[in-house]
């Protein structure tokens, strides 16, 4: 008999991963497509990327793990971008070589066109619901987009095999919103990356932090669809109401609402777009994380701040 932790051997697969954002852009999608990829890769199955070609792209051809496709700049996120749809350059090069499966992570005008391609090849598709954009719209003062959003990304779902969502709530409410097929992919953490032990006393002190001041962070995207408005009231609040201790508000990313909130927030730091270790240490010298985000599809961020230790308002 086998052990019982003897790893299961799977047949190698070849999977297309079309995405309209992915590593080095910095955003939860991004992270964990990234994650999503390298896992696959380790696993033994060939990934084939279909993606928008990024500033970083420029002496980047396409082989037969990359296809680079043209983007349009994506309205208030410099460094996004839509990808342009490309049926017919995808339905060439999936006669030539035809992959087992899609995973189509974004609803794009990319995505539309990977799905249209697939069904055309009968190719198995199967889709991931990563972000809100139906409560986005809100945000944008496009609320009268909010239902015929929710109507698209119904129909662009319920098309595909199957729809990957983070988390049971997420699941939930996309049923109540009669998207079909459903399964849970779930999330984790690096928590050997992410872990409290990565506290720096010279980081509070660049601050102006000293052993029994509390450091409130916030770690995202500033942009509107993050309620940023909330992050600087409960800021507010919290130092009308301990006024004997020294608060400092740590803020860490960019977007396009950075120039705003620093001129609401002159006392903050803003210490723009961290990453890898730099970016553990920013979580770990905290002592609260303070998220007003309403719109999250689940929040890498949360899960971050929990494995360094942070006390999590959200």
């Amino acid at each position: 008999m086998a052990s019982a932790d003897t790893e299961v051997m799977t047949t190698a697969l070849h999977i297309t991963l079309i995405t309209e954002t992915f590593p080095p852009e910095i955003n939860g999608v991004a992270n964990t497509l990234g994650r999503l990829c390298d896992g696959l890769r380790a696993r033994g199955h060939q990934v084939e990327l279909v993606r928008p070609r990024q500033g970083c792209d420029q002496q980047l051809g396409s082989d037969d793990e990359l296809l680079l496709c043209r983007g349009w700049p994506l309205p208030g996120y410099p460094g996004l971008q839509w990808g342009q749809s490309s049926m017919h350059k995808l339905l060439r090069r999936w006669k030539r070589q035809r992959p087992d499966v899609l995973y189509i992570a974004t609803e794009g005008p990319l995505g539309l066109s990977a799905l249209r391609a697939a069904r055309r090849l009968g190719i198995s598709v199967v889709s991931g619901f990563h972000t809100n954009f139906q409560q986005y719209s809100n945000q944008y003062g496009l609320g009268l987009l909010t239902r015929l959003l929710t109507h698209y990304l119904r129909w662009f779902h319920n098309r595909s095999t199957l729809t990957l969502v983070p988390s049971v709530s997420q699941r939930l409410e996309l049923e109540r919103r009669h998207f079909e097929r459903l399964a849970l992919l779930s999330r984790g953490v690096d928590s050997q990356l992410f872990h409290p032990t990565k506290r720096l006393q010279s980081l509070r002190e660049q601050w102006g932090l000293g052993e029994k001041d509390i450091a409130v962070i916030h770690v995202g995207r500033l942009a509107p669809e993050k309620n940023l408005g909330l992050l600087k009231r409960c800021f507010d609040t919290l130092k009308a109401t301990y006024p004997q201790r020294n608060l400092k508000l740590i803020i860490v990313g960019d977007g396009p609402q950075r120039v705003a909130l620093e001129q609401e927030l002159p006392e903050a730091i803003f210490c723009g777009t961290q990453r890898g270790e730099v970016l553990a240490s920013h979580y770990a010298s905290g002592d609260v994380f303070l998220f007003p985000s309403m719109t999250e599809t689940f929040g890498n961020v949360v899960l971050e701040a929990l494995a360094s230790g942070l006390g999590v308002v959200a």
